[in-house]
């Protein structure tokens, strides 16, 4: 009886070596991939309950960031602030067009600096995935870009020798995408990239040098920008303040909640020429009075000039009454 134990003792043993082997090439066979799985992105972004592109991101509805567009900075950084999102801004770009607001979705991609023996595993990989291995690798991310989308890199700050993109580059982004980019690195030809009608960009600096001694690692994985985290499928809005990434499962709430501020603001702009109330009334918690006079303004206010529906906004104010 004791020999049979030890021996299927040592068969259990070797069994769990096989599996624990068996694993851990399912792993490093997932992990080696360029471009995450669906599968992975919808793990990723698990609370969007909406459309998903094929590739798994979350298809955040055109209309609603065409209304991202008018929101302010602050409330969208004071919304997330609330939801105990408090990783999602980042400042100090060089913007292509500063006076210009970008929105869209997250495509996102990352970036290292040369080791050869991973350039060679990606590049293998790439292959695998069927993806142009004459060319760098940099243009990977740009030959999946789908309409409204904003491809966002992680280049590690890099400036010098980083610069992710041209102005031939710069035109297949927009040709494919309708939109612009977010990087954290460098770009060149800067008077070329002016000349491509609609394209934006945001960066941390341009220089003559070509891309070099950097690799593309992965693409729609969690990256870092400055000092946000960034999910593939995230809703982008980039103007002359910074650039915030709104996790997908939160625009529509967001978009609503600062559009309900902005009629707030301009409730209480007209009364203070009115001088209805006090700065001081209306810079603090409102009154109940206060309160009822805002609701009563809100039922006059024309519907062609509410930028959401009047049942949302209705929807909206019971929600917070209760």
């Amino acid at each position: 009886m004791k020999k049979i134990s030890i021996k299927n003792q040592f068969m259990n043993k070797n069994l769990q070596i096989v599996l624990t082997t068996l694993f851990a090439l399912a792993c490093f066979s997932l992990s080696a991939q360029v471009a995450a799985s669906p599968d992975y992105i919808k793990q990723l972004t698990s609370d969007w309950q909406g459309e998903r592109f094929d590739d798994g991101r979350p298809h955040v509805p055109d209309a609603l960031l065409q209304r991202l567009k008018k929101i302010q900075m602050e409330e969208a950084w004071g919304y997330l602030r609330g939801k105990g999102y408090n990783n999602q801004y980042d400042g100090d770009w060089e913007i292509l067009h500063p006076n210009k607001v970008m929105t869209g979705r997250a495509l996102t991609a990352q970036y290292m600096p040369l080791r050869k023996d991973y350039k060679q595993m990606v590049k293998m990989k790439g292959a695998d995935e069927n993806r142009d291995t004459i060319g760098g690798s940099n243009s990977w991310p740009i030959e999946i870009l789908r309409p409204g989308d904003v491809y966002v890199a992680d280049g590690y700050g890099r400036v010098i020798d980083g610069t992710l993109i041209g102005s031939n580059l710069g035109t297949a982004i927009y040709n494919n995408s309708k939109n612009g980019v977010i990087f954290d690195g460098g770009v060149r030809d800067v008077a070329g990239l002016m000349t491509i009608e609609g394209f934006n960009g945001w960066w941390r600096g341009q220089d003559p040098s070509y891309l070099q001694e950097e690799m593309l690692t992965s693409i729609n994985t969690p990256i870092r920008i400055g000092r946000a985290t960034v999910l593939p499928g995230d809703a982008v809005l980039a103007n002359s303040y910074g650039v915030v990434f709104i996790p997908s499962h939160l625009v529509a709430d967001l978009v609503l909640s600062s559009e309900i501020v902005a009629l707030r603001d301009i409730f209480g702009f007209q009364r203070l020429r009115e001088n209805t109330y006090t700065p001081g009334q209306i810079d603090t918690k409102w009154t109940d009075e206060i309160k009822a006079d805002f609701a009563d303004w809100l039922k006059k206010y024309p519907d062609e000039k509410l930028p959401m529906t009047r049942k949302d906004l209705n929807d909206h104010l019971s929600a917070d009454r209760n």
